[in-house]
C-alpha cells in the first residue's frame, strides 16, 4: 500500500511540476510586448460621464472626472490579468488626467511617468492630428531605447480613436504593432479583462 501511495504521489508531482512549467511561460502578448516593434495602449478604466467638468485643472483631481469604485476595481483586474500573461513589469506611460494616472498606478506594473503626448484634446478636437504625430513620434523614440521592457500608454478614447480608427470601450486594450516612425501596421483589440 505504501508503494502504491508513492508511485501514485510521484506521477501526481511530475504532472503538477509539468503543468505549472506550462503556465510559468510567457505568453504571446508578453512576448510581442518584449519585441521593439509592438505597444500596448490602454484606455483608463470606468470613470463614469463625458469629457470633464467646466473649469477643469490637471492639477486638481477633485476638478475632473475620476475613476469610480468600479473603476478602480478594474484597472487593478487589468493589472492581476497582464500579470498572469506574462507582463510583470512595464515602462508605464500615462496621461496627466487623474482618471489615466489612478487606472496606470492601480495596475501595479512599474513606476508610472506623466507624457504630454498621452494628452487629450477632447476639448479642441482640431487638434487630434497634431496630436497623434506627437504620440507616433513618442512611440517611435520609446522603442528604440525601452530593450525588453513592456511599453504600456494609458490614455484616453480621442487619443486611441485617431491612433488606430476604432471606437474603444473603458479599460479596453490595443496591442499595436507598429513601424520605426511609429505608425500602427497592425493591431489586436483585446476587450477589458475581467
Amino acid at each position: 500500500m505504501t508503494l502504491r501511495f508513492q508511485k501514485f504521489f510521484g506521477m501526481w508531482l511530475a504532472l503538477t511540476c509539468a503543468i505549472s512549467a506550462t503556465t510559468v511561460q510567457a505568453s504571446e502578448l508578453s512576448d510581442k510586448l518584449q519585441s521593439a516593434d509592438h505597444v500596448l495602449l490602454m484606455r483608463h478604466t470606468l470613470a463614469p460621464g463625458v469629457g470633464d467638468p467646466a473649469n477643469y485643472t490637471l492639477s486638481d483631481c477633485k476638478t475632473q472626472r475620476n475613476l469610480n469604485d468600479e473603476g478602480r476595481q478594474q484597472a487593478v483586474a487589468v493589472g492581476h490579468w497582464l500579470k498572469k500573461h506574462g507582463v510583470t513589469t512595464a515602462d508605464m506611460q500615462s496621461s496627466a488626467w487623474c482618471r489615466c494616472k489612478d487606472t496606470a498606478e492601480l495596475m501595479k506594473l512599474g513606476r508610472v511617468t506623466t507624457e504630454p503626448a498621452l494628452a487629450s484634446f477632447f476639448d479642441d478636437m482640431a487638434q487630434a492630428k497634431t496630436h497623434n504625430q506627437k504620440l507616433e513620434k513618442f512611440i517611435a523614440d520609446k522603442l528604440k531605447t525601452k530593450g525588453k521592457q513592456a511599453l504600456i500608454l494609458v490614455t484616453h478614447h480621442v487619443n486611441i480613436y485617431e491612433f488606430m480608427g476604432e471606437n474603444v470601450a473603458s479599460g479596453d486594450l490595443v496591442l499595436a504593432k507598429v513601424d520605426v516612425n511609429g505608425k500602427m501596421s497592425a493591431y489586436q483589440l483585446i476587450p477589458r479583462p475581467h
